[in-house]
């Protein structure tokens, strides 16, 4: 035994199981402190502290007033924190701090129950965060707990072993563990049950605006944004642009999404987009977004397939040619797409269209010099309006790969010296990624008289697939220009890849800089990405079958079954199937498993049965011998049969040679009681 188990034993019952219960409550709440306010897991912690020293040195618990005290503070701060005690941040920290109240009046077992099963909502309430494969552990693990708990609630007596009854709850919840199976397969997918709870926690890097220089962040996220599953080719590697967010309105160092309004106005009831050319097909999983734009392969002529995972979710596309929800996207989608990579759109743009997507504000006046400049050279004066646009966007990409620009992730931050962060990038410092070779072409053109504006999305995927699939990470976020050509419409153009080819041709992800978070992955990165790509497969088997489960999965199984029209009418009729098959061997096993089932028990109990049938009742507890003493003093002779088969079963007991008596001889025996009884 070591010194820890020793130290343990000594400990009084009460402080062992007060301990023990608030480590399981500590557990239950740590995926909550990432949620909750600071003052929330602050103060839940000291008071778990607090009661934590009480059970330690056996003093009294406080008084009803500190608790009425403690809980109007929390109650105030849950206020001026949420402005409601109501909803679900205010909810759940009422819950959690009050749960922790709840372990300064543990005077009684109706107490620890209130806690327990304060307790087990706080379990289900971390799936309102996520539902991630680490979610479900935990919450497994907490469940445990907690069940250890409620059996050591209920052990009164002696020194029971928190082993025995962490073994004794393992085994409750396995035998829990089937229903719980069948009832995730075949309770009906009813909305918003299934809405709820939601991946409100997600991060893509993409937002409805980019400010100068914020793109860089995204380098530290390497999480996944996207998987992709093609059916037949995948495009190649310079065509594997995700169409997010189109930003085309510039204040001098953000850039931002245009008014819903005017824009709908310019294209409304008309959609110019055309495809040439092999339409792709794929299947996407997108995990939750935040902006109620989808980053969909460019060209997605037909958007994504009409069976969509959320009920009340719609999409349509926006005249920039992204597709828009009604609403931010908080839930992991999974759904069918197209894409024709051979698109034109836009092939005629108004004069109010174009001033809009040619205006600037004030500033930048060495950059926007510089551009008229270039754009009153005699090359290009003789062009009609159409190639020289195109013209002077090769030139500017010509002036990238000429030019000492260098491409990085750590160019320091713009704008801290001037408001000017377009000649500042443009003629000073030339250093940057892709937002802002982006942002420095689109206002270079515009100040040519070119109508250009930014998209921002993903490009590219990692090299290798993960279980079949392709990954976008969150690290592939770009963003890149389109200008517009009179004839030809909107033309995709990247700066990236004039000055940083490999970040296009290869669809790399943008790489992060040294740091604590990552210190595996800059001593070994084989075994880092290694690591991450397993566990990434692992979660993504867990979405795949578990997450993504839905009613089409259930009535393709009823299909399995036998149904021949699946509706929700098979799926009731399934689900009562299963609860009365569950209930008979339920009641099956409780008749089994209050029979004796060894030898002798059995035994015992055949042959106190056949006897008191004859009116002869014998004490279960005592030998063969005891009873065929007690009919001899009760029947005299007419009980000598039966007492002489029983001394002969006790003989056959412990001696090896004494044959055991037959069993007629007792049922004749008792025939005969059971005849002079009457």
């Amino acid at each position: 035994m070591s010194a820890f188990q020793a130290w343990w034993a000594r400990l009084p019952r009460d402080t062992r199981d007060s301990l023990f219960l608030l480590a399981v409550i500590t557990a239950v709440m740590a995926p909550h402190a990432s949620h909750l306010p600071l003052w929330a897991t602050g103060l839940t912690g000291l008071v778990l502290l607090w009661r934590a020293q009480i059970a330690w040195r056996g003093r009294p618990l406080p008084s009803r007033w500190w608790l009425v005290g403690i809980a109007a503070v929390y109650a105030a701060l849950t206020w001026l924190t949420f402005r409601t005690l109501v909803g679900r941040e205010a909810g759940i920290t009422l819950l959690a701090v009050l749960m922790a109240l709840k372990t300064l009046e543990l005077r009684a077992r109706r107490d620890a129950f209130v806690v327990f099963f304060l307790g087990f909502f706080l379990v289900l309430t971390q799936f309102l965060y996520s539902q991630s494969l680490l979610t479900a552990a935990g919450a497994l693990l907490s469940l445990w707990g907690l069940l250890a708990a409620v059996v050591l609630a209920q052990m009164p007596t002696g020194v029971p072993s928190i082993a025995i009854a962490a073994r004794r709850a393992a085994g409750t919840t396995a035998l829990g563990l089937p229903v719980m199976v069948l009832l995730f397969v075949l309770f009906p997918r009813i909305a918003p049950l299934w809405g709820v709870p939601t991946e409100t926690i997600g991060k893509t890097g993409l937002s409805n605006q980019l400010d100068f220089g914020a793109m860089s962040e995204i380098a530290n996220d390497d999480g996944i944004a996207m998987r992709l599953k093609f059916d037949g080719a995948v495009p190649p590697p310079d065509q594997r642009y995700f169409r997010g967010p189109v930003l085309t309105r510039f204040d001098g160092k953000t850039w931002r999404a245009p008014d819903t309004r005017t824009s709908q106005s310019w294209l409304r009831g008309r959609d110019d987009l055309a495809v040439d050319g092999a339409v792709l097909r794929y299947e996407v999983t997108m995990e939750p977004l935040r902006i109620p734009v989808l980053p969909l392969l460019e060209m997605a002529p037909g958007g994504p397939g009409t069976e969509l995972p959320l009920p009340d979710l719609t999409l349509a596309r926006g005249p920039e040619l992204q597709w828009v929800a009604p609403r931010p996207i908080t839930e992991r989608l999974r759904l069918n797409a197209t894409a024709g990579l051979d698109w034109r759109s836009g092939l005629k743009l108004n004069r109010l269209q174009q001033a809009t997507l040619t205006d600037l504000p004030a500033g930048n006046p060495r950059s926007l010099a510089w551009a008229r400049e270039l754009a009153g050279q005699p090359r290009f004066a003789s062009l009609e309006p159409g190639p020289r646009a195109e013209a002077l966007a090769t030139a500017l990409l010509d002036h990238v790969r000429s030019a000492d620009f260098t491409y990085t992730l750590s160019p320091g931050r713009y704008g801290e010296e001037t408001p000017h962060v377009i000649d500042e990038f443009w003629l000073d410092r030339r250093l940057g990624f892709c937002e802002h070779f982006a942002s420095a072409f689109v206002v270079l053109m515009r100040a040519m008289g070119v109508p250009a504006r930014i998209v921002t999305g993903f490009q590219g995927w990692d090299a290798e697939p993960q279980d079949g699939y392709l990954v976008v990470r969150n690290a592939n976020a770009h963003a890149w220009a389109e200008f517009w050509v009179e004839g030809r419409g909107w033309l995709r153009s990247d700066p990236t890849a004039a000055v940083a080819p490999n970040r296009v041709a290869q669809g790399l992800a943008l790489q992060p800089q040294p740091g604590a978070y990552n210190v595996l992955g800059q001593i070994n990165p084989d075994l880092w990405r290694a690591l991450r790509n397993g566990w990434e497969t692992v979660n993504n088997r867990w979405q795949q079958l578990v997450l993504n489960y839905s009613r089409q999965n259930q009535f393709d199984l009823l299909k399995k079954l036998g149904f021949e029209r699946p509706d929700w009418t098979g799926l009731g009729q399934a689900l009562a199937g299963v609860i009365l098959a569950f209930t008979l061997a339920a009641m099956a096993w409780l008749r089994w498993s209050s029979r004796p089932h060894d030898a002798w028990s059995r035994q015992r109990a055949r042959i106190t049965a056949l006897l008191a049938r004859a009116g002869v009742a014998l004490p279960p507890h005592e030998s063969p011998a005891a009873w065929a003493r007690a009919l001899r003093r009760q029947h005299g002779q007419r009980g000598e049969p039966a007492a002489q088969w029983l001394e002969k079963l006790e003989r056959s007991r412990y001696a090896a040679d004494a044959p055991a008596p037959s069993w007629a001889e007792l049922r004749i025996a008792a025939r005969l009681l059971r005849t002079r009884n009457r």
